[in-house]
């Protein structure tokens, strides 16, 4: 498709309001249950992640050549920091609520946060309901930004180029939101929502990536809206084993566009991105529940849609305790064009078993229960022959699974310090067993076995033991007793 016809292709989407599909039948509204609250999925009219506030507290203003981080440790509950266009090279740590970190821009002129390629990470935040917005962030080695633990955030319109492993990385949050970032240039994904519920993320570009948005053992995501191109593999719904959530499920991935996702993968040798082969549109591993609608979906050389279980993973751990199969795929109406023309072997290999040559729109690998496709004879398709036939058309009456009113905050008692330390930080790059980013617990079990103190030492001040693995960020931002507690907890667990 030429670049005039895809011009036009796209305004004429956008003015019919995403018509693919548009039939009466609707999906049925999903009822999850999250602390023991029911809700129903659908919840209708636009909503944030944060409640509005019904008292402003102050507001705190940052100008060029002052300290974010100073401002953040000023600030109440409650209050607001405004960041004036400038470089700023810092560390941002935010463990208050109710924080609103704000860029301020100026004739397109941005707070930039410039890691010089020597600091870790941009921002941090461990509070309940923060806001993180307007930023440019770039030349990080780990991340852009990074919630660990924290409940009810909103992380929208910031540009991120080059931060190393992850662009926007919320881990173990429930209800948020990602919208309006652009990012681009990381190791492993732009945007990675990972063992969070609750969570929207839409209306975002995302390019020059290994992966571009990736939904990782969480649950109720809405994935909508977004600009997913020149990645390695467009967008993401798997369950990585050997974490403590063991499920990726109810997913919606519609709206989306899914192109030309055939960059060469950079992601760290033996990570299980560096898996995914070039040219992955749209990739379910081993979630269940996921419905795949409205998207266009062109140019991405080994297939539009690939769905799989563990097995046809090259750099996957097993782990007997997560399901390896993705059960309950729905595939519904997408546009798809030019996918699967130069293929992997792998997806050669299945498509002869049903004497299919030539190119793949949709590839399907293992064992599935429940899934089903509607209008099959539009895609070139493999290993779908146990789908049924879909009893609906789309999901419009599913608007959003953020939680009106916003989930409970998280307050972390003394003693689960440890526990949640280990599950907001450590299981970002560390699995219990196999390779995520960094070594396995067990790995560090062995290294550090009676000496949490040591293994304290090594986060505070972590130096490259091995070539083959990217260097650990150094965790010195916690206090020393989450440091120790989180040795503790970790070199204690047993699986």
């Amino acid at each position: 498709m030429n670049n005039k016809i895809k011009v036009v292709f796209l305004i004429l989407v956008f003015a019919g309001g995403w018509i693919l599909g548009s039939q009466n039948n609707k999906a049925p509204v999903i009822t999850s249950s999250i602390g023991g609250a029911s809700y129903a999925g659908g919840y209708q009219g636009q909503q944030g992640a944060v409640a509005p506030r019904t008292e402003q507290g102050q507001v705190h203003i940052v100008e060029a050549g002052q300290s974010i981080q100073a401002a953040v440790e000023a600030a109440q509950p409650g209050d607001s920091i405004q960041v004036m266009p400038g470089t700023y090279s810092e560390t941002v740590y935010i463990d208050k609520d109710n924080i609103h970190l704000r860029g301020v821009i100026q004739e397109g002129k941005r707070a930039t946060l410039d890691g010089l390629g020597t600091l870790n990470d941009a921002i941090l935040y461990s509070g309940n309901n923060v806001v993180i917005e307007n930023f440019r962030i770039t030349q990080y080695k780990g991340n852009g930004i990074m919630g660990q633990a924290g409940n009810n955030f909103e992380i929208r319109n910031n540009v991120i180029v080059d931060t190393g492993i992850y662009g926007i990385f919320p881990q173990l949050g429930t209800n948020g939101l990602v919208e309006h970032n652009v990012v681009s240039g990381i190791e492993d994904a732009a945007i990675y929502i990972g063992m969070s519920d609750n969570i929207h993320v839409a209306y975002n570009e995302v390019f020059d990536s290994v992966a571009g948005i990736e939904i990782e053992n969480s649950r109720h995501a809405i994935v909508e809206h977004n600009n997913a191109h020149h990645n390695t593999g467009g967008i993401l719904a798997f369950v990585t084993p050997g974490l403590p959530i063991k499920t990726t499920e109810d997913v919606i991935i519609r709206n989306n566009f899914v192109l030309d996702n055939n960059t060469p993968n950079f992601g760290a040798p033996g990570s299980i991105v560096s898996g995914i082969p070039a040219g992955t549109g749209i990739l379910v591993m081993a979630a269940d529940d996921v419905i795949i609608e409205g998207n266009i979906i062109s140019g991405n050389k080994t297939a539009g849609i690939i769905v799989n279980d563990h097995s046809f993973a090259p750099t996957i751990t097993m782990d007997i305790e997560s399901d390896p199969n993705s059960d309950r795929t729905m595939i519904l109406d997408n546009v798809m064009l030019n996918n699967g023309y130069d293929t992997i072997p792998e997806v050669t290999a299945v498509a002869l078993t049903e004497l299919h040559t030539g190119s793949v729109d949709i590839v399907h690998v293992g064992s599935s229960d429940g899934s089903c496709i509607i209008n099959r004879h539009r895609y070139r398709a493999v290993g779908i022959g146990d789908y049924g036939e879909c009893d609906f058309t789309n999901t419009d009456s599913i608007d959003s699974y953020l939680i009106a009113g916003g989930a409970q905050p998280r307050i972390i008692r003394p003693e689960e310090r440890g526990e949640i330390a280990y599950l907001g930080v450590c299981t970002g790059c560390h699995s219990y067993t196999g390779r995520l980013i960094g070594p396995s617990v067990q790995v560090i079990q062995a290294m550090y076995a009676g000496n949490p103190q040591g293994l304290v030492d090594y986060i505070n001040a972590p130096i490259k033991k091995r070539d083959n693995f990217p260097p650990m960020p150094a965790q010195n931002y916690l206090d020393a007793e989450t440091q120790l507690a989180v040795a503790e907890y970790m070199l204690a667990l047993e699986k």
